[in-house]
């Protein structure tokens, strides 16, 4: 059960009814339904009946989050869209400073864990998406690991025993970003004096054996009938067509695609500021199929908004979309409309790895490819042009024992 106290600062109990009308407010402004509004406010003011019924004080409370657990003990209630409505409530009324920030003693992870983000960010030069990433594997660690206060005890044993649990809770594609984010977060330990020895080449390499097939290449008749396919008369697909044409036309990544902002479309000079991996940035003509699929979005399906990105989510709250699985889904949508969905996991990378292929395939060099792409590493072209296996039939030998290649 929840504890109270008496307040010894300036605060003084709130009109909870005129703070939900204001929190309700502030929700419209950001473009919420008026359906969601109605359901919030359903939720939320039995919540504050019940504290005026009980004589609880929310500025005396201790643990707020206790005070909502013992509010949603009734069985009447349904517990997770009435906690998702009461605790959005109360960081209002706290980021309100309509109740006190109550001091908590905080961990080593949330003592540690921004610096290493912050380092990822200044110095590294990640995106946001990547530090998302790698934050969970940094906080993780120091939490698994107890750093930095037994930060000595920390050697290579540890950390392999820390990727194996790991592995036993992760597939193998999460556990490898787990490793990376470590080996990053153990070089910044050594930089800031933590460990005494580089450790990071102690976390093991984690495999996956298994043969990857080789990805389908789309032609330009095949990419033009995926942008054919795509219903530009609703908002959704007028969305989706200007992100189309960006994957298409300039072979721009997911990431890139959610970092464009309106400041980065040059029209008089015909010019696109694209913000790249590792904080690069690179202007591209804007082409003119391009140009007027934004524009179209612009005038017809963007609306109002005070975010500056281009493209917003359709719903409240009216903000950037955030991750760059969604754009991957739009490509995976229209691939499926137009009939020409491949097998296996395909998403936005299949349209510059089919550049990539195509130019390989008529001659080009990786060197070449690579500067297309804006790739800094040929290691990364290599990964992305793949190899024509009708061409390497030509130069191929036959089996020993056979008059075929296979």
């Amino acid at each position: 059960m929840f504890e109270q106290h008496a307040s010894s600062g300036p605060f003084c109990e709130p009109d909870l009814d005129h703070h939900l009308e204001a929190f309700l407010a502030s929700l419209a402004q950001a473009g919420y339904a008026e359906n969601t509004l109605r359901g919030k406010a359903r939720r939320i003011a039995p919540f504050v009946q019940w504290t005026r019924t009980e004589g609880i004080r929310l500025c005396e409370v201790d643990d707020l989050d206790a005070c909502i657990e013992a509010f949603l003990a009734c069985p009447s209630r349904r517990l997770y869209k009435h906690r998702c409505a009461l605790q959005a409530f109360v960081v209002y009324l706290c980021e309100a400073k309509v109740l006190p920030q109550r001091p908590v003693q905080p961990s080593a992870a949330a003592i540690l864990c921004p610096s290493v983000l912050e380092n990822l960010h200044s110095q590294q030069g990640l995106s946001d998406h990547s530090i998302a990433a790698y934050a969970v594997s940094a906080r993780d660690c120091i939490e698994a690991m107890q750093l930095a206060e037994e930060a000595v005890g920390v050697d290579a044993l540890a950390i392999r025993r820390y990727i194996l649990d790991v592995s036993q809770q992760h597939a193998v594609a999460t556990v490898k970003v787990y490793a990376a984010g470590l080996r990053s977060f153990l070089r910044f330990c050594l930089l800031k004096g933590l460990i005494n020895r580089d450790l990071s080449t102690t976390v093991p390499c984690i495999g996956r054996w298994q043969p990857k097939p080789m990805p389908p290449v789309l032609t330009d008749e095949a990419i033009a009938r995926v942008l054919a396919m795509v219903d530009r008369s609703s908002v959704r697909g007028c969305r989706e067509f200007a992100i189309l044409q960006l994957l298409a036309g300039l072979r721009l990544r997911a990431s890139e695609v959610l970092a464009l902002r309106l400041e980065d479309l040059h029209w008089e000079q015909g010019e696109i500021l694209v913000r790249g991996k590792g904080a690069q940035f690179d202007r591209l003509p804007l082409l003119q199929d391009v140009g007027e699929a934004l524009v179209q979005y612009l005038r017809v399906a963007r609306g109002t908004s005070d975010s500056r990105h281009v493209f917003l989510r359709r719903k409240a709250a009216r903000i950037g979309l955030q991750a760059p699985s969604t754009v991957s889904a739009m490509a995976h949508r229209a691939l499926e409309r137009a009939g020409l969905l491949p097998s296996g996991r395909v998403g936005a990378p299949i349209f510059r790895d089919s550049l990539a292929t195509r130019m390989l395939r008529h001659g080009a060099s990786l060197s070449e490819i690579a500067e297309v792409l804006r790739h800094r590493c040929i290691k990364t072209t290599q990964g992305d042009a793949k190899v024509d296996l009708e061409r390497l039939r030509d130069v191929a030998q036959a089996w020993p024992g056979t008059q075929e290649v296979v």
